[in-house]
């Protein structure tokens, strides 16, 4: 416990899923906490849980991340509330739905990127300033197997986290020099999109299963929480520019990702 004291994190999507595993995690640890959540009841119930079930701070900014000001906003709130920024995980994300590739509207594609890489990047810099200054800083950004395995009908979606893994590589070789660790998870997460995917193609997500060397999907807060804490604590000191699969082992041979989709 304590690994992160004194640390102030700040979390996009924190009011759900790996967001708020991620979230609990950081605050059982001694974080203080920002919750940017464009949904204020779940933001709230997050950080009502940090402070009142973890004994932990938090600080919720709702945040529209496509939104250039508001995410730019909710780290100004961070440093003038909360007095620093250490850590920043990019876990939020919009985009469209499956489509086979030759359907795919352009907008989708739009869409994914400014719901992805392009609101990844204005977080990124805006931190970049206060973490310099400090000569310390953990920037840990979701991604995703779909992209990683080239997983079918999801092609904006594929694209746009492969776009975060290069921007978040280019930072680590830029940055490195002011001691700012930049690196990715990939993770396999029970969270709401993937019970929606399981909901929609059961069988499907049944075979997932299968292939799943451990065979089960991870934990949010323990599994996925418990790799983003390694990456945002001085245990991961000499780590920077990777990819880390959180994923049960499902990357070393793929996964039958097969939904049923129409012509």
């Amino acid at each position: 416990m304590g690994r992160l004291d004194g640390r102030v994190a700040i979390v996009t999507g924190g009011g759900q899923g790996v967001g708020r595993g991620v979230a609990r995690r950081f605050a059982r640890e001694g974080a203080a906490v920002v919750v940017a959540e464009i949904n204020a009841d779940t933001g709230a119930a997050v950080v009502a849980e940090i402070t009142e079930e973890l004994g932990g701070r938090a600080l919720l900014v709702p945040t529209d991340v496509l939104q250039q000001d508001q995410v730019e906003g909710m780290v100004a709130r961070a440093v003038d509330e909360l007095g620093r920024v250490d850590i920043l995980v990019n876990n939020a994300y919009v985009a469209g739905g499956f489509g086979r590739f030759e359907h795919k509207p352009d907008d989708d594609l739009e869409l994914a990127f400014r719901g992805g890489p392009l609101h990844t990047w204005w977080a990124m810099r805006a931190v970049f300033p206060h973490m310099k200054a400090q000569q310390w800083g953990r920037i840990i950004n979701l991604v995703s197997l779909n992209g990683i395995n080239a997983h079918k009908y999801s092609a904006d979606y594929n694209a746009a986290k492969e776009a975060i893994r290069a921007l978040t590589r280019t930072a680590a070789v830029e940055w490195g020099r002011h001691n700012i660790l930049c690196n990715c998870i990939a993770p396999a997460a029970a969270s709401p999109a993937y019970v929606a995917f399981a909901t929609a193609a059961p069988d499907n997500a049944k075979e997932m299963l299968k292939s799943n060397p451990l065979g089960r999907m991870g934990d949010p807060e323990h599994d996925i929480g418990g790799v983003a804490l390694f990456l945002a604590s001085e245990d991961s000191d000499y780590v920077t520019g990777n990819t880390i699969f959180a994923s049960g082992g499902t990357q070393v041979n793929g996964v039958q990702w097969d939904p049923p989709m129409p012509d």
